[in-house]
């Protein structure tokens, strides 16, 4: 009579408001970003150093190689020309991808309102890919620009619908936890790519001469590439019926309205409350700076690498698995830190951290002792601690900033404003390569590229701090620590 009965206890909140993820079905839904990462790599990794190439023969008559070792601030010349094509695709990206996403919003076919897209734009681009290295081998300029075209725009196609998918499919609430394991999906992917540039050296192909026996060096990361991306479109395409799970979902899509991290409440239609408005706009204008300076790094870390560094084209990629390593950690650690502090809180840690990152990086220059047949200096250890810093930084800031763009929209808006991330994002992949490229002219040092991306990240940390507000769901708490990767128990 002095103890009350467990019965009469009152039940407490279940965790996440009811709601429950489908680790298996969200696993699976990172197959679409496995692909896009696996490209983007290969992509990333190669390209630039192609249109170095290329573009040394057509201006002074050499081959990059040659022209580093008679003179090496000639090379630095090319570099605005390289970020020029860098970024007239992700310009033709900035205009499509809204318009992908608000077509795909508005699509309905017996696959779904994304398979459609995620099909079509695969298959192009799994099939013009393997062109890009042929045409750079037969030093066409043309074909080879083509070719980055429309693997580009048709990755765009893709791209949009592939990353709408998740939150087409998961409560508002368990979208931080879901976006982990979609993104630790997307780095197993970089990861293929990353392996493939260990072991098939894109410096042996370039400080070499005589080429012609050579061309399977480029040709293969490539076309393995392209296979793995129709593999990864096909499982998705079998194991996730969009339209069947979209019924189902729709009292869990409901409950995750009632319980979303906003400040004020969203509708399909009527203006957008001006509290969210600027939180968006906070977002996107912070997120616009970071990825000018973590696109400035991806674009030209390989040329920095075999340029100034003078060390062999692996050991960027080397850079990339341990970056990558960094950044599941990241994805893992992320939710565990925002469910204390929130997700602002969360996206501010990574900021600072990758800004000490570059800090560093500032100060680290080519090293003295000087191995291999080709003549390379050894690698600079320091800057795989920089990579780790960098990468498990950049983790906390994607993994929180997704979800919290398209928590400010309604279900059938997720398109359109996973369109706005993106043309953020994309918009600042355009400027960034010719903005950093003229730098590059205007100063002759490679140092330019660590001062430039330090100067970014402390703009988009002012630019978050001051306009995002640290929301967080009082009725559900957020995903913690390797929750990611549990079980669906």
């Amino acid at each position: 009579m002095f103890f009350k009965k467990k019965e009469a206890e009152e039940p407490a909140e279940p965790k996440y408001g009811g709601l429950k993820l489908n680790y298996k079905r969200t696993f699976l839904i990172g197959f679409a970003f496995f692909g896009i990462l696996l490209l983007w790599q290969v992509y990333d990794s190669w390209c630039p150093t192609f249109l170095t190439d290329i573009f040394a023969n057509r201006m002074y008559g050499m081959t990059s190689a040659e022209l580093k070792a008679s003179d090496p601030d000639k090379i630095l010349n090319v570099q605005w020309l390289v970020g020029i094509i860098m970024a007239c695709d992700n310009l033709a990206a900035l205009i499509l991808l809204p318009i992908f996403g608000t077509i795909s919003d508005k699509t309905k076919s017996p696959l779904g309102k994304r398979m459609p897209f995620i099909l079509v734009g695969t298959c192009v681009s799994a099939i013009a890919f393997p062109f890009i290295p042929l045409f750079f081998h037969y030093n066409n300029i043309v074909g080879m620009i083509i070719m980055m075209a429309v693997v580009l725009l048709f990755m765009m196609m893709y791209r949009n619908p592939a990353v709408a998918l998740m939150p087409d499919i998961t409560p508002k609430p368990l979208r931080a936890k879901a976006n982990g394991i979609i993104n630790i999906m997307g780095y197993i992917g970089g990861a293929f790519a990353t392996v493939l540039g260990i072991f098939l050296k894109l410096s042996d192909y370039i400080n070499v001469t005589d080429r012609a026996d050579k061309m399977w060096i480029i040709e293969l990361p490539f076309i393995i590439a392209s296979v793995l991306m129709v593999i990864s479109a096909v499982v998705l395409v079998l194991t996730i019926k969009e339209n069947k799970i979209e019924e189902e979902m729709k009292d869990e899509m409901a409950r995750g309205e009632e319980l979303a991290a906003i400040a004020e409440p969203v509708t399909d239609d009527g203006p957008m409350p001006r509290a969210n408005r600027v939180m968006l706009l906070g977002i996107l204008s912070a997120e616009f700076l970071w990825f000018m300076s973590d696109n400035a790094i991806g674009t030209y870390i390989g040329n920095y690498v075999i340029y100034y560094l003078n060390s062999v084209s692996s050991a960027t990629m080397i850079l990339t698995i341990i970056g990558g390593v960094a950044s599941v950690a990241g994805f893992a650690t992320a939710g565990m830190i925002a469910e204390k502090y929130g997700r602002k809180t969360t996206v501010c840690a990574g900021l600072g951290i990758t800004f000490f990152a570059l800090v560093v990086m500032i100060f680290v220059g080519p090293t003295r002792k000087v191995t291999g047949a080709n003549g390379e200096f050894s690698f600079p250890a320091i800057l795989f601690l920089v990579w780790i810093l960098k990468g498990y930084g950049m983790a906390l800031v994607h993994n929180c900033s997704f979800p919290m763009v398209v928590e400010l929209c309604s279900s059938k808006k997720i398109g359109r404003f996973t369109g706005f991330y993106y043309a953020s994002s994309m918009s600042a992949q355009t400027i960034t390569p010719i903005l950093l490229g003229y730098l590059f002219m205007q100063f002759s040092a490679w140092r330019a590229l660590p001062i430039y991306a330090c100067v970014l990240t402390a703009m988009s940390f002012m630019v978050f701090t001051i306009l995002v507000k640290n929301i967080k769901a009082s009725k559900v708490r957020n995903a913690t620590g390797l929750e990611a990767i549990g079980d669906d128990d």
